[in-house]
């Protein structure tokens, strides 16, 4: 990526982050409210997370399960009996995500990206691998796109860790560093469009070595 597109996915992303804030600014409300009164809890979920050159920070989202009493799994599909009726459908139409907008207009993230993952995957990357912690961490991105349905792909698995960790995270960080190598601003507004175009998503899937 070159100082010139670097400069202008930063710009769009703070512009478009303050848009959509003003926009949905009420959805988030009313979406927080219905989560803290399901939940009886705060309805925002902070969570720390990996994010540029390797530096944690604290990503935002829409609480979605019940408060757990223990440990609980990184991985969504072994907590399924926590989820809330109201976090199903959020999950479902990604309202979830909607306090990622802050994270967006704080620079801690970007529209497209990788998504962040927790602390310990970060330290598995090697060789060019690493080039991926130079990227902001995305809402959205191809490795998102093609792995839309992967709740459903992990509650299919003996082992869903055991899956996660052998087979989809490897795929994604394949699929980041080409998104990284082959940067382009148009290619981050396809896949803008895709996150919510399932047919425009199941294109570039079939059209794109990323995907």
């Amino acid at each position: 990526m070159t100082p010139r597109q670097a400069f202008i996915k930063r710009s769009l992303d703070f512009l478009l982050a303050l848009a959509g804030l003003i926009a949905l600014g009420w959805l988030l409300l009313l979406c927080w409210l219905i989560a803290s009164v399901e939940t009886r809890s705060n309805g925002i979920f902070t969570q720390q997370r990996i994010g540029r050159f390797g530096r944690p920070f604290w990503v935002c989202k829409i609480k979605t399960m019940f408060d757990a009493r223990g440990e609980r799994s990184s991985i969504t599909a072994n907590c399924q009996h926590d989820i809330t009726s109201s976090g199903r459908l959020f999950r479902r139409f990604k309202l979830d995500e909607l306090p990622q907008l802050w994270n967006v207009l704080k620079g801690d993230m970007s529209f497209v990206g990788p998504r962040p993952d927790v602390p310990g995957y970060a330290d598995c990357l090697q060789g060019e691998e690493r080039l991926i912690l130079q990227l902001r961490p995305g809402i959205t991105g191809p490795a998102s796109i093609k792995y839309r349905h992967e709740e459903a792909l992990l509650a299919a698995a003996s082992d869903a860790k055991a899956y996660n960790d052998e087979v989809i995270w490897p795929d994604k960080v394949r699929i980041n560093l080409a998104y990284y190598q082959e940067y382009s601003v148009w290619r981050d507004l396809l896949y803008l469009f895709a996150t919510f175009s399932p047919a425009l998503a199941k294109r570039l899937e079939r059209r794109s070595p990323q995907c």
